[in-house]
């Protein structure tokens, strides 16, 4: 299953598909895994997308046996045993991808000529993904993080390890018969290498950086290339060879650190804008926002979610399961700003105090 959401798969995704496009929406329960509960939803939800193509004038014999051959590849995909909280399925004519998503999403089930990518576009902007780079003499491991974890990432050449007969440079130095591996030109070399395939992979899926290693290697690779310079350093060594569960523990406080002074950067900017009357705040006014390209800035609630029903040019309160009820308002406002250039940021609950889970600051 997916995870990463890059610009160039975004835009891949989101390129026209010959009809039907189908996409297929499910929330999981990460909390509650093995009670059967998601699969049952799943399956009946890919029911639902059959009986659509079956009853569909517009989609011929040959393209809907073509399709639900995808899905059914889909489903077998699919892992839920451990669970984050929303699944997306897309199958077309030829192809499908399975999404998990670290946010909730509606149970949803569309046919179009294009995939619906709104809600991972929503789910990798609250998630704040970013790169761990973990450097050592003889390895350096790429961690991919985010929404609470880090998995290993095998892409960009990474790992990168480096062989050398006899080499163990922690005893070495705990010994004292070399004075520092990373003296060594072998290890500049690498180092630089290293610099190379991490500044591919920015450019290919920028995100912020976190840089760990002892402070020999944080310096070394400073002076080998580039990305040091604008990444997070944190002088902590023998992560290269140690499993997620260590990384995510040494970089927790680092992450936590700068939530806190992101939600009070965020908190700043709001009230500025009251002062200057550019403030917009609930999902009705930010919503008509979005859709003029008037929005900066977008704050968010990790959590918030709310049904709404279109009314004119308004949105009105609804339950969920109504007539016309749409669920995913929030994902589609915060796709939006970020397709017309908006700062968006995700804060804890309760931050916004007042702003009912969501505001913003308007260009104009």
């Amino acid at each position: 299953m997916e995870h990463a959401l890059s610009p160039a798969t975004l835009a891949e995704l989101r390129r026209p598909r010959p009809y039907p496009a189908v996409s297929v929406l499910t929330p999981t329960h990460r909390r509650q895994r093995g009670d059967g509960q998601d699969q049952v939803r799943l399956r009946n939800a890919l029911t639902e997308a059959r009986r659509r193509l079956e009853s569909d004038p517009a989609v011929t014999r040959e393209r809907r046996a073509d399709v639900e051959a995808q899905l059914d590849r889909a489903l077998s995909e699919v892992d839920l045993s451990h669970p984050e909280d929303g699944l997306v399925i897309f199958a077309a004519p030829g192809e499908h991808q399975v999404w998990s998503l670290a946010r909730p999403v509606p149970e949803r089930v569309v046919l179009s000529d294009t995939f619906l990518t709104r809600n991972l576009v929503s789910a990798h902007a609250a998630e704040r993904p970013f790169w761990v780079l973990s450097l050592s003499a003889d390895r350096v491991t790429l961690w991919n993080g985010g929404a609470g974890r880090v998995v290993e990432e095998h892409w960009g050449g990474f790992p990168l390890t480096r062989a050398r007969e006899n080499f163990d440079a922690e005893r070495l130095m705990r010994i004292g018969d070399q004075p520092s591996t990373f003296r060594d030109e072998g290890t500049r070399r690498f180092l630089r290498e290293a610099d190379t395939a991490m500044s591919r992979v920015l450019r290919a899926a920028p995100r912020p950086l976190y840089i760990t290693g002892e402070q020999a290697a944080l310096a070394l690779m400073e002076e080998a290339g580039t990305v040091a310079r604008h990444a997070v350093p944190i002088g902590r060594g023998g992560l290269a060879h140690a499993g997620p569960e260590a990384v995510w523990q040494a970089i927790r406080p680092v992450l936590e650190e700068e939530s806190r002074k992101n939600a009070a950067s965020v908190l700043r900017e709001l009230t500025s804008a009251r002062g200057r009357r550019a403030y917009a705040a609930g999902v009705d006014e930010l919503w008509q926002s979005a859709r003029d390209g008037r929005v900066r800035l977008l704050a968010v609630e990790e959590n918030y979610r709310t049904t709404v029903r279109e009314t004119g040019d308004h949105l009105e309160p609804a339950r969920p399961g109504d007539l016309d009820a749409r669920d995913d308002i929030v994902d589609e406002i915060v796709e939006r700003c970020l397709e017309t250039g908006a700062d968006v940021r995700f804060v804890p609950d309760g931050t916004l105090g007042d702003a009912d889970g969501i505001a913003g600051v308007l260009r104009y």
